[in-house]
């Protein structure tokens, strides 16, 4: 199996676990999306917890690699928290799908160790990017800086879970812009 079937599989457990969670994560679905025989996925990824966490993994590191897109695209630390959400909006894009970081957050009592592991990395990934540019921007102190980023991170994937249990992603738009008229994300306004 090559490289690409890897990446494939991994692109196919994606898409299923932001679907359906960690427990949607099904070898024979898997490979028959994939086109190859469940056996193997195995040949990579041995148990249900490997592949949980190599999928987990590649989804923060994307995540974190979007995120440095993000900041190299925007002029500001005020224009990176303004856009900040349109990660989370590209879920609800892609057939209603959700963050996976939020949809194992939720299934957290029933995830292997290794799971969870890349699941708290995940929040801890955005959580960080979020504080250091409201700290860039003058926004929040060193000491509320987290806890204001926290509160972004929460309100942004509760609006994604919002959105997607009524399958109307314009319901999405109007949280975060009550978020922004509350003061919680910086609009792009203040610069």
């Amino acid at each position: 199996m090559s490289k690409t079937s890897k990446d494939e599989i991994l692109h196919a457990a994606r898409r299923s676990a932001q679907a359906h969670g960690y427990t949607g994560l099904n070898f024979r679905d898997l490979a028959g999306e994939v086109g190859i025989k469940a056996a193997s996925i195995y040949h990579h990824f041995p148990s249900k917890a490997d592949l949980g966490a190599a999928v987990a993994k590649r989804y923060w590191e994307d995540t974190a690699a979007d995120l440095e897109a993000l900041q190299g695209s925007a002029q500001d630390a005020i224009s990176c928290l303004a856009r900040y959400p349109q990660i989370f909006r590209r879920s609800l894009e892609s057939e209603n799908r959700l963050c996976m970081g939020s949809f194992m957050s939720a299934e957290y009592d029933d995830l292997p160790e290794s799971v969870k592991k890349e699941v708290q990395t995940f929040a801890d990934i955005n959580v960080a990017w979020l504080a250091a540019r409201l700290r860039e921007a003058g926004l929040s102190g060193q000491e509320e800086s987290e806890q204001r980023a926290r509160a972004i991170f929460a309100a942004v994937a509760g609006a994604q879970l919002m959105a997607r249990s009524r399958a109307d992603l314009t319901l999405f738009d109007e949280l975060i812009a009550g978020y922004r008229s509350a003061g919680l994300i910086p609009t792009q306004a203040r610069c």
